[in-house]
């Protein structure tokens, strides 16, 4: 029996791997609840999350080549491309820049309140690229 239960473990793990589980990391400060929200909602949507929480958001982002005119709350880094995502992103725009390897990053600019963990998406959602171009409208 305990060598089912390890096979099953082994094939499940395998399988995540060979679906293309994406993983991220998340730079957030330890008391702020939207970004946790946004860090479930990532979860929920199928990626691996871990998130880092700290005090020190700002100095991830200035390491991480986040315009200062796109900051939001916190700061994500998906780990297959180095791709920044900043803020409240919905699921379409990381799968947009997951599909374009030549966009740095995305952002949700401030804390929109039509966005993933701030509230439900209305479609009026603006996502902008790291040379603030508009990049999404959710």
């Amino acid at each position: 029996m305990k060598r089912w239960i390890l096979l099953a473990a082994i094939l499940s793990a395998n399988s995540a791997v060979s679906a293309g589980v994406e993983s991220i990391t998340v730079y957030q400060n330890p008391n702020c609840g939207c970004c946790s929200g946004w860090s479930d909602y990532m979860k929920s949507s199928g990626f691996n999350v871990t998130t880092i929480k700290t005090a020190d958001v700002a100095s991830h982002k200035v390491r991480l080549g986040v315009p200062e005119k796109l900051s939001s709350c916190h700061t994500a880094i998906l780990a297959t491309s180095g791709q920044i995502i900043e803020g409240h992103v919905p699921i379409a725009a990381v799968k947009k820049l997951l599909a374009m390897p030549e966009i740095e990053g995305v952002s949700a600019p401030g804390m929109p309140i039509n966005s993933p963990g701030m509230g439900a998406l209305d479609g009026n959602l603006v996502t902008l690229d790291f040379k603030g171009r508009k990049f999404s409208r959710d």
